[in-house]
């Protein structure tokens, strides 16, 4: 490997087969916590399910994925990405086959609610791929790892099902989620024995301190505990989502409860942060330690739009089809099916093209072309010829997932050692987009759905514009000896 040259095929060389390992890991993760999708249909007649229970289990299925890769993040910063991978599928593909051999609809649900945390496999690999590729070809690199897992999904479709119909009896979906369980558990053991967490002779920087992301100034600390607002609110999104003023799964005490412990959790995680961070009001950091927490802030938000859009799309994209274009079901699910198949290159493309050109430069084009095909989007009418409709759905989707492969090109080069705290609040703002953006869909019509997520991207663009820096020349890292490394970041 030369320059910015990344040969995919090289399996001679330790770091493309440790990218490999990683990327299939991710894909089992999604395909054990997004199988939930395909297998409705078949769980849903099985269990005799109404639309509501089935709409709540999808519900749950994203709902502890939010604090899940904020914690995920924190572990994986100081057990180091082996561990944490072997124990999200060992322990997910557990929980995941008890979920496919409950039987009352309270068993189910509260299965569903922990398997979320699966999700947040993703993070780990984020560490791993930064650990093993320069910063010149970690852009390419992170894209393959997210954009090949992410295809987890797109996996989980195109088998289980077919699985759960060759079983031959209504017990065909248990199956189906067991043999995929299994496979994650299985691969999760392999996982340990075949990787390590850094290149030989290379140090894995830790963080000094656990519960809460280290900040380096004052303003940074106001920063940091604003931030976190959105990750309680999603959660409360999804309360209110189950209370009797949606769709009433949920009594109203019960609904006020979950609000006071989510506004208990986030007292107590401003009280963390302030454990952590509060000394650098008397005893400021010196420069060469500092990073700038705005950065991160905005490639959560960017995140947010990416990600959290490609989540909400993918869920209704096929319901928009029928509903506005009366065609058939089969041939809108075909159609909206290609969504989630651009992840194969573009979520690389982005990564290859923040190697190639920078990584503030690649998120104003990708944010460009999301805010200019959605808006586009938001103007939609039904005498519109269907192909140019899909047209521009693909390019809006092209763009998105390009845009999440470019947020996670910079991820780990704001502050090498806490790489996995960042990548788990970045993840975390994807599913608060993805919450955000489905519970407006609920809400509004699908013009100006399309309408909300181009003017929110629009937003995020003049913030990329003139508020993120591209990263510096070096970063400063520590090493467990006291001493000052100091890291090529291009």
């Amino acid at each position: 490997m030369t320059g910015n040259k990344l040969n995919i095929f090289k399996l001679g060389q330790e770091n493309i087969r440790i990218l490999h390992y990683t990327w299939f890991a991710f894909f089992m993760t999604f395909v054990v916590w997004l199988g939930l999708g395909p297998m409705m249909p078949f769980i849903k007649e099985a269990l005799d399910l109404t639309d509501q229970q089935a709409k709540v289990l999808l519900i749950l299925n994203v709902a502890m994925t939010i604090p899940a890769r904020i914690i995920v993040g924190m572990l994986v910063d100081r057990l180091g990405p082996r561990i944490m991978y072997t124990s999200i599928l060992v322990l997910g593909g557990l929980i995941s086959i008890a979920f496919a051999w409950a039987e009352g609809y309270e068993e189910l649900a509260l299965l569903r609610f922990l398997s979320g945390f699966i999700g947040a496999g993703f993070v780990v690999g984020i560490r791993m791929i930064s650990e093993w590729f320069p910063a010149k070809q970690t852009g390419l690199a992170q894209g393959i790892y997210g954009g090949w897992g992410n295809f987890g999904s797109a996996g989980a479709a195109m088998t289980l099902p077919f699985i759960a119909v060759g079983m031959g009896d209504v017990d065909g979906w248990r199956y189906a989620l067991t043999f995929a369980s299994i496979a994650a558990i299985i691969y999760g053991l392999i996982y340990f024995f075949i990787v390590s967490d850094t290149p030989k002779g290379s140090t894995y920087f830790k963080s000094k301190k656990m519960g809460a992301m280290e900040v380096t100034s004052t303003g940074d600390l106001i920063l940091y505990i604003l931030m976190n607002i959105p990750l309680f609110l999603a959660l409360a999104v999804l309360t209110w989502k189950l209370s009797p003023a949606q769709m009433g799964m949920i009594d109203q005490i019960t609904t006020y409860v979950i609000y006071a412990v989510l506004a208990t959790l986030y007292l107590v995680q401003v009280w963390k942060i302030w454990h952590v961070n509060g000394h650098i009001i008397n005893k400021p950091v010196p420069e060469l330690h500092r990073y700038k927490f705005k950065q991160v802030a905005i490639l959560n938000w960017s995140y947010f739009v990416t990600f959290g859009t490609e989540l909400a799309v993918v869920s209704m994209l096929a319901m928009f089809y029928v509903e506005w274009f009366d065609i058939p079901k089969i041939t809108a699910a075909l159609l909206a099916g290609i969504y989630p198949f651009i992840n194969l290159f573009a979520r690389p493309g982005g990564g290859w093209l923040s190697d190639v050109i920078g990584r503030k430069k690649t998120l104003i084009i990708v944010f460009l072309g999301i805010t200019v095909s959605f808006l586009v989007l938001g103007n939609v009418h039904n005498e519109w010829p269907v192909w140019m409709v899909v047209t521009i759905t693909i390019f809006a989707g092209i763009f998105s997932k390009a845009g999440s492969g470019a947020v996670y090109a910079m991820v780990p080069l704001v502050q090498r050692r806490m790489t996995g705290q960042i990548a788990g609040m970045a993840g975390a703002f994807g599913n608060v987009g993805a919450v955000t953006f489905l519970t407006v869909n609920s809400l509004v019509d699908y013009d100006l759905f399309f309408m909300v997520i181009g003017i929110t991207s629009a937003i995020v663009f003049f913030l990329i514009l003139f508020v993120l820096e591209e990263p510096a020349g070096q970063i400063a890292e520590t090493l467990p000896d006291g001493t000052v490394q100091m890291i090529d970041v291009k």
